[in-house]
């Protein structure tokens, strides 16, 4: 919640300096080009590295960087590139910090537990979405931009607490592997898994057809006829259906067996519920749909991370972690092109019914193209975590795996 006070801060400091939108939004250039260029490296080094260590040293930093913006809040209004860089090294940092903790969850939990540990991480992202833009804005009205930032410092100390007491996490992956050779060894062994590239597909297809987020300011203005309260309701939404997906989903996603057909399933969800979003013209009913999508992208989330983990070696869960936050990050990014792209030239509404149709069509087609996703069976994975052929319901050449 403290690091998402930042994350509405920094924006709103942008324009109260600029009153330029544009300056705004290219605060996401230098955040995006950092998060994706420095992923493989993160993920090749969280495989090489003690992962509790490198936790630590990242959460250091974060809170150092968010100190920085604090002081210079203080001082007055620093300049617009001091921003920036600081902006971009926080994003370069939370690259590395990412796939260390994401691969960690899998040594604190039984195998028996991962599936409710992931539900309950992205619940508490989802949780941290919703309340911590909420407080933020509070604070930066009764308090300003500098008490915000000094927040978000001290929240860091219950994380860096919270990462001390976990045990040691020594490196996995192969000693003296340059990172060349540790990223080429991560892609490699990405490609014969064919379960988990059908999952980064769907999302892909979810993310880049159907995501209407860059739509919302349009559509309460000319739709909905409404505010930025409404807008607000739009944005959260999709986060509120998730965290309720997601709390309910600790208690019945570790008994699910199809975990690969839930994720076409849920992703064949959201593309129907964007559909019925392009076509209502009722605010609730709106808000409703895309609470709707936004449980089905935590049921396809939560099986995602938990597939993936469950078929990834420790030696590779950092590399293939960051993979994962690429196609994640990259995936929305696009989706905001495409939207907007498409309702330039037609109309926001043609703009997302048509993107919900598409995503609707390109499931069908991943579901074909990968019929190890849609035949995975997480019961024929044993505690020992050894992958068999029978969880993919056929004989699939290199998924014998130790992890």
């Amino acid at each position: 919640m403290g690091r998402q006070i930042t994350v509405v801060a920094v924006p709103f400091q942008i324009f109260q300096i600029t009153h330029s939108p544009l300056a705004v939004g290219m605060l996401g250039l230098f955040q995006v080009v950092p998060l994706i260029g420095c992923s493989l490296v993160a993920g090749a080094v969280a495989d090489a590295v003690d992962r509790r260590r490198l936790l630590l040293l990242t959460n250091v930093v974060l809170a150092a960087l968010s100190g920085v913006l604090a002081v210079a809040a203080h001082l007055g209004a620093p300049p617009l590139f001091f921003i920036y860089a600081v902006a971009t090294l926080a994003a370069a940092v939370s690259a590395f910090d990412q796939p260390a903790r994401s691969a960690t969850v899998p040594n604190l939990v039984q195998r028996s537990q991962l599936a409710a540990a992931v539900a309950l991480t992205f619940g508490m992202f989802q949780a941290g979405t919703i309340a911590g833009p909420a407080i933020g804005g509070v604070v930066i009205a009764r308090f300003g931009l500098t008490t915000a930032y000094l927040v978000d410092v001290v929240t860091f100390a219950a994380a860096i607490l919270g990462v001390f007491l976990i045990s040691p996490q020594p490196r996995s992956g192969a000693a003296g592997e340059s990172a060349l050779a540790a990223i080429r060894g991560g892609l490699t062994f990405a490609r014969r898994q064919p379960a988990i590239l059908g999952g980064f597909a769907a999302d892909l297809c979810a993310m880049v057809f159907g995501a209407p987020r860059a739509l919302f300011p349009v559509l309460a203005a000319t739709t909905f006829n409404t505010g930025p309260s409404g807008l607000g309701l739009l944005y959260s939404a999709p986060g509120a259906g998730a965290l309720l997906a997601a709390i309910v989903a600790t208690g019945w996603v570790g008994g699910m067996r199809r975990q690969g057909l839930a994720i076409i399933v849920s992703v064949a969800v959201w593309g129907a519920a964007i559909v019925g979003f392009g076509f209502a013209s009722s605010l609730w009913i709106a808000l409703l749909l895309l609470a709707v999508a936004g449980a089905a992208d935590a049921i396809s989330a939560v099986c995602r991370a938990t597939m993936m983990q469950t078929l990834t070696p420790d030696e590779y869960r950092g590399r293939m972690s960051a993979t994962f936050s690429m196609v994640v990050v990259g995936g929305s990014y696009l989706g905001d092109i495409e939207a907007g792209s498409v309702a330039a030239v037609f109309t926001p509404r043609i703009s997302v019914i048509s993107g919900g149709g598409l995503c609707l069509a390109s499931i069908a087609v991943i579901a074909a193209l990968f019929p190890s996703l849609r035949n995975y069976r997480a019961s024929a994975v044993d505690h020992s975590g050894v992958i068999t052929a029978a969880a993919f319901g056929e004989q699939v050449p290199g998924a014998t795996t130790k992890g």
